[in-house]
């Protein structure tokens, strides 16, 4: 069975003004979690967990790490399915290990360097939300160095399909994958200006215009549209006010 992402994370430089922005720009709301060394904040979706944010942890920050979204694709083996990350030409930042009362987790890159999570959950699974409930991720899109390169990689590992190939024109071919039969994200070769392989998270919201005017209003910053996407929707790509990017995504404009 394929598996792909199912939590979304933002560490930055500034906990308290992202608890600010988010909930006043996607219509999340926010919960303490109890029980951690550092303050975390689940972000949630009528009562529904989509993902967390944290300030980025002392050793990466060290290191450079700037603001950022990061991904946690479900694991149903957490040792092996680090092993074999390795073992497909990726990397290993940090071995599995405990999360108390949530499961074990490791921080891992593919070969072309785009950082990812994967989690093992204790308990039971929520149920799926529909694609496109508000608030909830209804769009993943890598951007590499060699998109196909980086297709065979995530296909072996988690059991993706290729699905429509859209020709972007100069920007090149467009690799929509699939997750048991259903269109999950997006992948391409990243652009001159982006400066390293990375997955970016397009977040549901109700009409798109005035989702990027609550950007704009609270401090953020729009990188590229509101524009329509093939399939009639409509998308913009942000950056929040400590210079984390995110997307948002809409039926409507």
């Amino acid at each position: 069975m394929a598996t792909t992402f199912f939590w979304y994370e933002l560490m930055t430089s500034d906990l308290d003004a992202a608890e600010k922005f988010y909930p006043a720009v996607v219509g999340w709301t926010t919960q303490e979690f109890p029980g951690q060394d550092m303050r975390y904040l689940v972000v949630e979706a009528k009562g529904v967990g989509v993902g967390g944010l944290m300030t980025i942890p002392k050793e990466a920050a060290e290191m450079g790490a700037p603001p950022a979204w990061v991904g946690y694709i479900k694991s149903g083996d957490i040792d092996g399915d680090t092993n074999a990350v390795k073992d497909a030409g990726g990397a290993v930042y940090r071995e599995p290990g405990p999360i108390p009362g949530v499961g074990r987790f490791s921080v891992v890159a593919d070969p072309q360097g785009a950082v990812y999570m994967l989690l093992q959950p204790e308990g039971p699974d929520m149920p799926p939300a529909d694609p496109m409930t508000p608030g909830h991720v209804g769009w993943r899109e890598y951007m590499g160095t060699d998109y196909q390169a980086a297709f065979d990689f995530y296909a072996s590992l988690y059991g993706w399909t290729a699905s429509q190939a859209v020709d972007m024109g100069e920007m090149g071919t467009y690799q929509l994958y699939a997750v048991d039969g259903n269109d999950n994200g997006g992948m391409m070769n990243k652009p001159p200006f982006v400066p390293v392989a990375n997955w970016g998270f397009y977040f549901n919201v109700e009409g798109i215009d005035a989702a990027a005017k609550r950007c704009t209003d609270n401090g953020g910053s729009i990188t590229m549209g509101p524009m329509e996407v093939p399939g009639g929707q409509w998308v913009v790509n942000c950056m929040d006010p400590q210079g984390a990017h995110f997307s948002m995504v809409s039926n409507t404009k």
